[in-house]
């Protein structure tokens, strides 16, 4: 019979570092996870395997497979991972908020600056060039990720899927996902190599984390819809629909989201969905704190500043809680996770339809930062967005042609592409 019982080699080491010393590392991480995931985990590299021997290579990079491999944040759930190594699971929660609160913080007060501030002439220009930056951001990231992810005619025709599935046929989000994982995991022609099945040694420990990580979750947006305000049941239900199908990063699911809080809900408008895309690079964190801005500003829009308040804490919880239970569920048994054919198969598929995701989100943006009105022809089956050509904005269309220009003088750092962009707007608005 196969031992299924978690390799000793990836259980918490408790009590082997000290909670202070885990405080002060993980409260640096958190304050200075600026850029995105991949300085993010660069960061957290230096930190925990280069600067103190808490991680090996080995153990950290199967940590971050195994992390890429989950919905959610991959460097939060990747600090998590680490503080659940190091100290079980009270580890893992404070490394998973302290990575998360700092740019949370930093949100809340963008927020209320952006409600009492944003609607200013001087300031919508500043905006008017960060919108261009942004879509100089997709596009890179879009760059980036096609490189890594298509390596032949099957992948580009995944991320051709992807693209088309959303861009033309509207498909719900979640069925793209599944429908890529079906086709990854389906082109692994032989099972031999594959590992036994996952399962934990026992059943009881796993049912505790399932029922008191999967309560805390889903119970108090439970209470919300019995109990609450309408619209933080709706923010609460979506957000953590959200985080199950979030696979790809958070650009593979802002087109989704877009969509939906924009064309459904009706929350906010598109301006302000890619004003919060701009201002949610400028933090540290994750950049699905995304969520929290546009749940705040929706609250802020339907009730004033204490909806804002609540609604934002309930997108954090939505949003975040579930990569605990994520985390807390499989860690024991990150090896064989990571290693699994039929798994990686069906995250490389995933990964290539995601090239698409992000290709459709970067023409949806470019269109809405380019053309003052956009519309929709519905035809059988096929729903496509055109730009009314009479309505292209020249200032933005020179600032989205500027924006590579100084996204590569500045090497791709945000901290300087983001302000010059602002400036580059002010200064648009002065001469046209």
């Amino acid at each position: 019979m196969t031992d299924i019982s978690p390799d000793p080699k990836v259980q918490p080491q408790a009590h082997a570092i000290a909670m202070a010393d885990l405080i002060r590392v993980f409260g640096r991480i958190g304050l200075m996870s600026f850029g995105g995931p991949a300085a993010q985990i660069a960061l957290m590299h230096k930190e925990l395997v280069e600067d103190r021997p808490w991680l090996s290579e080995a153990g950290f990079l199967r940590a971050l497979s195994f992390c890429m491999m989950l919905p959610g944040p991959e460097a939060m759930q990747l600090a998590t991972y680490a503080g659940w190594r190091l100290r079980g699971a009270p580890g893992g929660v404070l490394a998973g908020l302290l990575f998360v609160l700092p740019g949370a913080l930093v949100i809340a007060a963008l927020v209320f600056l952006y409600m009492n501030f944003g609607t200013q002439p001087l300031v919508q220009a500043g905006f008017l060039g960060i919108k261009a930056a942004v879509v100089a951001i997709v596009l890179q990231a879009l760059q980036r990720l096609g490189k890594k992810a298509l390596h032949g005619v099957t992948d580009l025709a995944l991320a051709a899927f992807g693209f088309l599935a959303l861009f033309l046929f509207a498909l719900p989000f979640p069925l793209v996902l599944l429908t890529a994982a079906l086709l990854g995991s389906l082109r692994v022609k032989s099972t031999e190599n594959e590992p036994a099945a996952l399962p934990p040694a026992t059943a009881g420990p796993v049912w505790v984390t399932l029922l008191l990580w999967g309560g805390l979750w889903l119970l108090p947006l439970g209470a919300l819809s019995l109990f609450g305000p309408q619209l933080l049941a709706d923010i609460g239900w979506f957000f953590a629909k959200l985080a199950v199908v979030t696979f790809g990063g958070a650009y593979a699911v802002l087109a989704y989201m877009s969509q939906t809080v924009v064309a459904q809900y009706q929350w906010i408008e598109t301006g302000q969905m890619i004003d919060a895309l701009g201002l949610a690079e400028t933090t540290p964190g994750p950049l699905i704190l995304v969520t929290q801005f546009v749940a705040m500003l929706a609250g802020a829009l339907a009730s004033g500043t204490r909806m804002a308040l609540a609604a934002g804490l309930v997108a954090l919880w939505a949003t975040f809680m579930p990569c605990f239970l994520w985390i807390f569920l499989a860690a024991p048994h990150v090896e064989r996770i990571a290693s699994h054919p039929r798994l990686g198969a069906a995250l490389r598929a995933i990964t290539a339809v995601v090239v698409g995701v992000i290709l459709n989100l970067s023409v949806w943006f470019l269109l809405h930062v380019l053309f003052r009105e956009t519309v929709t022809l519905e035809l059988p089956a096929i729903s496509l967005m055109l730009p009314v050509m009479a309505s292209l904005d020249i200032s933005a269309a020179l600032l989205v042609l500027a924006a590579p220009v100084v996204a590569l003088a500045c090497g791709g750092r945000l901290a300087l592409i983001l302000p010059i962009m602002a400036g580059l707007g002010i200064a648009m608005a002065q001469i046209i």
